[in-house]
């Protein structure tokens, strides 16, 4: 039976992502899968990630393990994947793709809207801390490293939840009054009961690629001519391509980083006449919160449209995106370019 080898970062989430992701390429092309654990930078460090080297902290040691052929095969959770493409790798499938919602996790299942004032939540993540104190301004934001029960753990009432953690080695538990996190993550680790509030994307938009999945190959295994390629292909699912070459472009135009402070979510809509409506929408706060620039715009395409002109299309909405951001920026921008 042919086989591939699937390179994954150690953590339990990835290793959930990876697995559903070699699965199901197994089983569309009747393969068989060995994964490979590869440890990266963004694992070994412990400061505050928005420091950690900036864009593809994660994706390095895993793209070094496909260039030496060392696996066959990367999986990356997309929003951690840098915008601009490179050169010998591609990104052959985007599985569909899951909720994009972040969630609160918080000590009695409050709300965004009912936790106290002055409430201490945890986030790694300038875009959400930003966007928690434009909706909160009174909050007091934590910065927090970990796995998901890491920072699940510094919930009061969830420190049960604590897995080992090189990123956050002597984590504390139970100092905290809420973290938010991937709504994604916690589904595919079955930790939904941990979730007070998945929080509207008009509050909390997601960062780009967030709820994705990106499967990586080198450029010359894209060819249709074995069964991986073939499988690749199957497991692509185009609305999810689409909204996640959007988000991309638009990253890739500001020259973002993929911890950058934006948020950006493409969704598709079917039309009445069997065409889709992608729809894109951006923001970038001040890192307090204190100014809020949104900007948006939508196309349409047509019935029967083929796949490449669709990718084409979507790609041209992002940088269309971008530009408008450019052209009004109010100052805000500066947080986001080169992060």
């Amino acid at each position: 039976m042919e086989s591939f080898r699937v390179g994954t970062r150690g953590s339990r989430l990835a290793m959930r992502q990876s697995t559903t992701a070699a699965e199901a390429l197994a089983d569309l092309g009747g393969l068989d899968y060995e994964l490979v654990t590869i440890r990266s930078e963004g694992d070994v460090l412990t400061g505050p990630l928005s420091q950690l080297g900036g864009t593809g902290v994660f994706a390095t040691a895993l793209r070094k393990a496909l260039f030496d052929v060392d696996i066959d095969v990367a999986v990356h959770s997309l929003k951690d994947l840098p915008a601009k493409d490179v050169e010998g790798l591609n990104i052959a499938a985007v599985p569909e793709r899951a909720d994009v919602r972040d969630a609160l996790c918080a000590a009695d299942d409050l709300t965004l809207e009912e936790l106290p004032e002055g409430a201490k939540v945890g986030t790694g993540s300038p875009r959400r801390a930003a966007q928690l104190l434009a909706a909160r301004p009174d909050l007091n934001i934590v910065d927090i490293r970990g796995n998901v029960g890491t920072r699940l753990a510094r919930v009061r009432g969830r420190e049960d939840a604590a897995e080992k953690s090189s990123q956050a080695p002597d984590a504390a538990r139970g100092d905290l009054d809420a973290v938010v996190l991937a709504g994604a993550g916690l589904a595919r680790l079955e930790l939904h009961h941990h979730i007070s509030e998945l929080l509207d994307p008009d509050v909390m938009l997601p960062a780009p690629g967030q709820g994705a999945l990106a499967v990586e190959v080198r450029s010359a295994q894209s060819a249709p001519s074995t069964s991986l390629s073939v499988s690749l292909a199957q497991l692509d699912h185009l609305e999810s391509r689409l909204e996640a070459t959007a988000e991309r472009a638009l990253l890739a135009r500001l020259n973002a980083g993929c911890s950058a402070p934006i948020g950006g979510l493409a969704r598709c809509e079917d039309e009445p006449d069997g065409g889709v409506k992608l729809r894109l929408d951006t923001m970038v706060c001040a890192p307090d919160g204190s100014e809020v620039q949104r900007a948006g715009q939508e196309l349409t395409l047509e019935p029967g449209v083929t796949r490449e002109a669709g990718i084409t299309a979507a790609a041209e909405l992002g940088t269309r995106v971008a530009e408008t951001l450019l052209a009004e920026d109010r100052g805000l921008l500066k947080h986001v370019i080169d992060s």
